[in-house]
């Protein structure tokens, strides 16, 4: 995939919401003027990917216990060069639970969103608040294989119902703003179906 299929993808992306909207203008004026912007040497903002995955029934959701961030949350992570942000969900779901069984629900881009990261400690230095130009997407896998601990990310990993998840989280912006979201738009996915 190149910079410029990816930014078709986005433009061609119907928005959820009013949040989705602005994002999606922000993400692609990001993509179309700062070069660095899948690598890390953007400090302002850089392209992540996350993996919203359910389990084969629909009705639970993979969530790892986020070490910096002291949280139940999605998976996922950096592009780190990679311009094929399917991918880097597909790796960064894999690294992070172990899971074997992962696969894409549908390669279509199913939310994205403008995150904003806090200052933190990662690996005994200091990373300066920043912008992550998040694209999430539908994942599924079987909840009955093993899962296993990313130790240098996470601390846990559960399957959680729609709801259990919104009261695991404690990230505000997530609880009220993506996590229901998401929740609804695989309702709706599925009702379609």
């Amino acid at each position: 995939m190149t910079r410029e299929e990816l930014i078709q993808q986005i433009e061609s992306y119907t928005p959820y919401n009013e949040q989705e909207t602005h994002d999606k203008e922000l993400i692609l004026s990001a993509l179309k003027e700062r070069e660095e912007i899948f690598t890390r040497k953007d400090t302002l903002a850089h392209m992540t990917a996350s993996a919203w995955i359910i389990n084969e029934t629909h009705d639970k959701v993979l969530m790892c216990y986020h070490n910096i961030y002291r949280s139940y949350s999605w998976l996922g992570g950096h592009a780190d060069g990679e311009i094929d942000l399917l991918k880097v969900a597909l790796k960064e779901a894999k690294e992070e639970s172990s899971l074997t069984s992962i696969a894409p629900v549908t390669e279509e881009i199913f939310s994205l969103e403008s995150l904003t990261v806090n200052g933190h400690i990662k690996r005994g230095e200091y990373v300066s608040s920043h912008l992550h130009l998040n694209l999430t997407y539908l994942l599924q896998a079987d909840e009955r294989e093993v899962l296993h601990i990313k130790e240098d990310e996470n601390s846990s990993l559960k399957w959680f119902t729609f709801e259990e998840a919104l009261k695991a989280s404690t990230e505000k912006w997530f609880v009220e703003r993506i996590y229901p979201k998401l929740n609804e738009k695989v309702k709706r996915y599925f009702a379609r179906r």
